[in-house]
């Protein structure tokens, strides 16, 4: 680095921080920040500049060191872990749900389709004992009717 003879003027650069390369030509064009428009210096002078500035109180507070409770931190990190629990339980009980919903419709599905295509299914012979227990019972019955018939008409023939 070479020397600095008259560093009144020429360390300037080691005492300021600009935000952005604009205030930096600013500066040195040796402009007024109290005349220039978009400065907080004209808008504090001005009157424009709001009384309570959140930024102005976070600028404040953003080189004081923070006091931290090691009670409060640790209660403060079992709360994360309780919350990233409850979170993950909530979160597979909607999961769980979904998948309830999505079986019981498969299965609706699947009933609506085994109806529609019994006579695929069902073969010829699955139904012969009901058949021939239809058929005895039946047959039971009509016989019941002609001992009946039988009866009155004997019951009649008695009477005349």
């Amino acid at each position: 680095m070479a020397e600095v003879h008259n560093t009144r003027f020429q360390t300037w650069w080691l005492i300021f921080k600009f935000c952005r390369s604009k205030c930096h030509a600013a500066f040195k064009k040796k402009k007024n920040p109290r005349k220039v428009k978009w400065t907080k210096a004209y808008r504090k002078t001005v009157g424009k500049e709001l009384a309570v500035d959140p930024s102005f109180e976070f600028e404040k507070r953003r080189n004081v060191p923070i006091k931290y409770n090691r009670e409060l931190w640790s209660k403060t990190v079992e709360a994360m872990k309780k919350v990233e629990t409850i979170r993950q339980r909530r979160q597979n009980l909607h999961i769980m749900q979904r998948l309830r919903k999505g079986k019981e419709l498969e299965q609706e599905r699947d009933i609506k389709e085994v109806q529609r295509d019994l006579s695929l299914i069902r073969s010829p012979a699955a139904g012969l004992k009901q058949r021939k227990k239809q058929e005895e019972a039946e047959e039971q019955e009509h016989m019941q009717v002609d001992e009946d018939s039988n009866n009155e008409l004997e019951a009649e023939a008695e009477v005349n």
